[in-house]
């Protein structure tokens, strides 16, 4: 429906053709950016499931060596074992785009790249089954962090994608419809005001060639007026 604020002249009418122009092109795009969004996200969510299930199941493993340790450990000697840990991580929070949303990267690196400093104690007085659950919560560190990227990335994603659809369907259900009927009714208001200067002007032709044809009547009468006398 037509905004009753719209003004029926040429320079509206040209104007409404640009923002119908403006709004379709851009419609494209985002429809574009929306189905890429989309095919990205669904790519995201398979590696996510795969890496859950993955470090579900690492730390399962991890909590299950952890009581079978603390089963044949006495409490002291474990608190003791884990009290000062030998290794450090650090993590690097860095940004990668992707269609126009900034997605974490996560990078970590080890104060020392030797791979026995995940243990903090000596192995005189502790089970393998401890070094089974330290190594292979080790082990589902780097699966861990790449987890919660793709989940935070997955998160970002997921709200790009719904501010993308409402701009979709702002313009193909507002305002491209709106700036279609605008310029119909511009068109239409513009046609109806030239059919009626054409028919003014016809009658004041008409009006004109009417007294012209009178004009003319007189003269001719008044000529034969002055041969009769």
């Amino acid at each position: 429906m037509a905004s009753s604020q719209v003004n029926p002249t040429r320079m509206e009418l040209s104007r409404q053709k640009k923002k119908l122009l403006t709004a379709t092109k851009g419609h494209k795009l985002l429809k574009d950016k929306r189905d890429e969004l989309m095919r990205q996200f669904l790519e995201l969510v398979r590696v996510n499931m795969d890496l859950r299930l993955k470090v579900e199941a690492g730390i399962q493993s991890a909590n299950q060596n952890f009581v079978i340790a603390k089963a044949s450990m006495s409490e002291e000697i474990l608190h003791t074992a884990l009290m000062a840990p030998k290794q450090n991580v650090y993590l690097d929070v860095e940004k990668k785009n992707v269609m126009s949303v900034d997605i974490p990267v996560l990078n970590y690196k080890t104060r020392t790249s030797d791979e026995n400093d995940i243990y903090s104690y000596g192995f005189a007085y502790t089970s393998c089954d401890l070094d089974d659950a330290v190594k292979s919560l080790a082990d589902i560190l780097p699966d861990m962090l790449k987890l919660a990227e793709t989940e935070k990335a997955c998160q970002l994603m997921a709200a790009e994608i719904e501010k993308t659809r409402r701009r979709v369907n702002a313009l193909e259900h507002v305002i491209i419809p709106q700036a279609q009927a605008n310029i119909k009714y511009i068109t239409m208001k513009l046609d109806e005001n030239e059919r009626s200067t054409q028919i003014r002007l016809m009658k004041v032709k008409d009006m004109m060639l009417e007294e012209a044809h009178h004009y003319k009547q007189k003269q001719a009468q008044a000529l034969l007026d002055a041969e009769a006398e």
